[in-house]
Protein backbone atom coordinates (compact mmCIF):
# COMPACT_ATOMS: atom_id res chain seq x y z
CA UNK A 1 0.00 0.00 0.00
CA UNK A 2 1.37 3.43 -0.91
CA UNK A 3 -1.57 5.76 -0.20
CA UNK A 4 -3.50 6.51 2.97
CA UNK A 5 -6.35 8.92 3.74
CA UNK A 6 -5.68 11.75 6.15
CA UNK A 7 -8.66 11.76 8.51
CA UNK A 8 -7.72 14.99 10.29
CA UNK A 9 -5.17 17.78 10.17
CA UNK A 10 -4.49 18.99 13.72
CA UNK A 11 -2.82 22.03 15.22
CA UNK A 12 -2.59 23.59 18.66
CA UNK A 13 -1.34 26.50 20.72
CA UNK A 14 0.90 26.47 23.78
CA UNK A 15 -1.20 26.59 26.95
CA UNK A 16 -0.55 26.34 30.70
CA UNK A 17 0.06 22.68 31.48
CA UNK A 18 1.67 22.09 34.88
CA UNK A 19 2.76 24.96 37.09
CA UNK A 20 5.03 27.16 35.00
CA UNK A 21 5.14 24.58 32.21
CA UNK A 22 3.28 25.06 28.96
CA UNK A 23 2.44 22.55 26.23
CA UNK A 24 0.81 22.38 22.82
CA UNK A 25 0.31 18.61 22.95
CA UNK A 26 -3.45 19.07 22.64
CA UNK A 27 -3.92 19.39 18.87
CA UNK A 28 -7.37 20.12 17.44
CA UNK A 29 -8.70 19.25 13.95
CA UNK A 30 -8.59 22.19 11.55
CA UNK A 31 -11.26 23.09 9.03
CA UNK A 32 -10.35 23.39 5.36
CA UNK A 33 -6.88 23.58 3.81
CA UNK A 34 -3.93 24.20 6.16
CA UNK A 35 -0.60 25.56 4.96
CA UNK A 36 2.52 23.41 5.38
CA UNK A 37 5.81 25.35 5.44
CA UNK A 38 9.36 24.56 6.53
CA UNK A 39 8.47 24.79 10.23
CA UNK A 40 5.26 22.74 9.95
CA UNK A 41 1.60 23.69 9.89
CA UNK A 42 0.45 27.29 9.91
CA UNK A 43 -0.91 27.78 12.49
CA UNK A 44 0.68 25.37 14.96
CA UNK A 45 2.88 25.83 18.02
CA UNK A 46 5.36 23.84 20.11
CA UNK A 47 6.00 24.92 23.66
CA UNK A 48 9.52 23.52 24.02
CA UNK A 49 11.42 24.04 20.80
CA UNK A 50 14.43 22.17 22.13
CA UNK A 51 12.63 18.84 21.71
CA UNK A 52 9.71 19.52 19.36
CA UNK A 53 9.29 21.53 16.19
CA UNK A 54 11.77 23.19 13.88
CA UNK A 55 12.66 22.10 10.35
CA UNK A 56 13.78 18.60 11.37
CA UNK A 57 10.60 17.93 13.35
CA UNK A 58 8.12 19.99 11.38
CA UNK A 59 5.19 17.53 11.35
CA UNK A 60 4.34 14.80 13.83
CA UNK A 61 2.34 11.67 13.05
CA UNK A 62 1.11 9.39 15.82
CA UNK A 63 -0.88 6.54 14.24
CA UNK A 64 -4.55 6.36 15.15
CA UNK A 65 -4.08 2.57 15.16
CA UNK A 66 -2.34 2.95 18.53
CA UNK A 67 -5.32 4.62 20.20
CA UNK A 68 -7.18 1.28 20.47
CA UNK A 69 -4.08 -0.32 22.00
CA UNK A 70 -3.97 2.41 24.60
CA UNK A 71 -7.61 1.84 25.51
CA UNK A 72 -6.64 -1.69 26.42
CA UNK A 73 -3.58 -0.49 28.33
CA UNK A 74 -4.98 2.46 30.33
CA UNK A 75 -8.74 2.30 29.78
CA UNK A 76 -10.88 4.83 27.98
CA UNK A 77 -9.87 8.49 28.02
CA UNK A 78 -11.41 11.45 26.15
CA UNK A 79 -8.08 12.23 24.45
CA UNK A 80 -8.16 8.82 22.78
CA UNK A 81 -11.17 10.02 20.80
CA UNK A 82 -9.15 12.97 19.47
CA UNK A 83 -6.96 12.46 16.37
CA UNK A 84 -4.43 14.88 17.86
CA UNK A 85 -4.61 13.42 21.37
CA UNK A 86 -0.90 12.54 21.42
CA UNK A 87 0.15 15.79 19.74
CA UNK A 88 -0.15 14.36 16.22
CA UNK A 89 -0.55 16.79 13.34
CA UNK A 90 -1.93 14.12 11.00
CA UNK A 91 -4.74 11.73 11.92
CA UNK A 92 -4.20 8.58 9.91
CA UNK A 93 -4.66 4.80 10.12
CA UNK A 94 -2.86 1.87 8.56
CA UNK A 95 0.71 3.18 8.64
CA UNK A 96 2.90 2.35 11.64
CA UNK A 97 6.53 2.45 12.74
CA UNK A 98 7.46 -0.92 11.23
CA UNK A 99 6.46 0.23 7.74
CA UNK A 100 8.02 3.71 7.62
CA UNK A 101 11.72 4.31 6.98
CA UNK A 102 14.09 7.19 7.56
CA UNK A 103 14.12 9.22 4.34
CA UNK A 104 10.81 7.94 2.96
CA UNK A 105 9.12 10.74 1.04
CA UNK A 106 5.38 11.33 0.99
CA UNK A 107 3.09 13.65 -0.91
CA UNK A 108 0.95 15.17 1.84
CA UNK A 109 -1.81 17.10 0.12
CA UNK A 110 0.28 19.26 -2.20
CA UNK A 111 3.38 19.32 0.05
CA UNK A 112 6.31 16.91 -0.12
CA UNK A 113 7.54 15.68 3.25
CA UNK A 114 10.30 13.30 4.38
CA UNK A 115 10.56 11.01 7.42
CA UNK A 116 13.31 12.33 9.69
CA UNK A 117 13.24 10.56 13.08
CA UNK A 118 11.15 8.73 15.70
CA UNK A 119 9.42 10.74 18.37
CA UNK A 120 10.97 10.41 21.79
CA UNK A 121 8.32 10.23 24.54
CA UNK A 122 8.35 12.69 27.41
CA UNK A 123 6.59 13.12 30.74
CA UNK A 124 3.97 15.44 29.24
CA UNK A 125 2.20 12.44 27.70
CA UNK A 126 1.70 10.96 31.17
CA UNK A 127 0.44 14.27 32.55
CA UNK A 128 -1.91 14.74 29.58
CA UNK A 129 -3.53 11.35 30.20
CA UNK A 130 -3.14 11.23 33.97
CA UNK A 131 -1.42 7.83 33.82
CA UNK A 132 2.08 7.04 35.01
CA UNK A 133 4.02 4.42 33.12
CA UNK A 134 3.01 5.53 29.63
CA UNK A 135 6.54 6.59 28.68
CA UNK A 136 7.86 3.19 29.72
CA UNK A 137 5.06 1.52 27.73
CA UNK A 138 5.97 3.51 24.63
CA UNK A 139 9.62 2.54 24.97
CA UNK A 140 8.73 -1.12 25.48
CA UNK A 141 6.13 -1.31 22.70
CA UNK A 142 7.78 1.03 20.19
CA UNK A 143 4.50 2.92 19.68
CA UNK A 144 6.30 6.24 19.41
CA UNK A 145 5.18 7.94 16.21
CA UNK A 146 7.60 9.92 14.07
CA UNK A 147 8.48 13.28 12.55
CA UNK A 148 8.73 14.65 9.03
CA UNK A 149 10.77 17.50 7.56
CA UNK A 150 9.24 19.53 4.74
CA UNK A 151 10.91 19.25 1.32
CA UNK A 152 8.32 21.26 -0.65
CA UNK A 153 5.74 23.52 1.05
CA UNK A 154 2.09 23.15 0.17
CA UNK A 155 -1.26 22.69 1.83
CA UNK A 156 -3.29 19.81 3.20
CA UNK A 157 -6.84 19.20 4.37
CA UNK A 158 -8.74 16.34 5.96
CA UNK A 159 -9.67 13.86 3.25
CA UNK A 160 -6.47 14.41 1.27
CA UNK A 161 -4.03 11.57 0.64
CA UNK A 162 -0.69 10.82 2.21
CA UNK A 163 1.07 9.03 -0.64
CA UNK A 164 4.51 7.47 -0.41
CA UNK A 165 6.39 8.54 -3.52
CA UNK A 166 9.87 7.17 -2.72
CA UNK A 167 11.53 4.87 -0.22
CA UNK A 168 14.41 5.99 1.94
CA UNK A 169 16.74 3.79 3.99
CA UNK A 170 14.85 0.51 3.72
CA UNK A 171 17.04 -1.13 6.38
CA UNK A 172 16.13 1.58 8.88
CA UNK A 173 12.46 1.59 9.78
CA UNK A 174 11.29 4.01 12.45
CA UNK A 175 10.81 0.97 14.70
CA UNK A 176 14.42 -0.12 14.27
CA UNK A 177 15.85 3.37 14.82
CA UNK A 178 13.73 3.72 17.95
CA UNK A 179 14.98 0.39 19.32
CA UNK A 180 18.58 1.30 18.51
CA UNK A 181 18.75 4.84 19.86
CA UNK A 182 15.93 5.22 22.39
CA UNK A 183 15.95 1.80 24.03
CA UNK A 184 19.74 1.65 23.69
CA UNK A 185 19.95 -1.72 21.96
CA UNK A 186 22.19 -0.75 19.03
CA UNK A 187 25.31 -2.67 18.14
CA UNK A 188 28.44 -0.74 17.23
CA UNK A 189 27.91 -1.47 13.54
CA UNK A 190 24.34 -0.14 13.79
CA UNK A 191 25.57 3.00 15.53
CA UNK A 192 28.11 3.54 12.75
CA UNK A 193 25.38 3.18 10.12
CA UNK A 194 23.11 5.62 11.94
CA UNK A 195 25.90 8.16 12.41
CA UNK A 196 26.39 8.14 8.63
CA UNK A 197 22.68 8.12 7.67
CA UNK A 198 22.29 11.57 6.15
CA UNK A 199 18.47 11.58 6.15
CA UNK A 200 18.39 10.98 9.92
CA UNK A 201 18.19 14.21 11.92
CA UNK A 202 21.61 15.66 12.83
CA UNK A 203 20.85 15.42 16.55
CA UNK A 204 20.32 11.66 16.37
CA UNK A 205 23.32 11.15 14.08
CA UNK A 206 25.39 12.96 16.69
CA UNK A 207 23.96 10.76 19.43
CA UNK A 208 24.90 7.64 17.50
CA UNK A 209 28.42 8.97 16.92
CA UNK A 210 28.79 9.86 20.60
CA UNK A 211 27.88 6.32 21.63
CA UNK A 212 30.70 5.06 19.40
CA UNK A 213 33.29 7.25 21.06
Amino acid sequence: MTRWTIEAVCAGTARPFLGAETSAIQKRPQEGPVQIHAEGLAPDEQADRRVHGGPEMALHLYPLDHHDWWRGAIGDHPALDEPGGFGSNLGLRGLTEEHVHIGDRFRCGTALIEVSQPRQPCWKIEHRFGHKGMVAAIITSGRAGWYFRVIEPGEVAAGDSLERVSLGAQDWSIARVFRALVTGKATRSELAELAALDTLTPRLRERAAAKLA
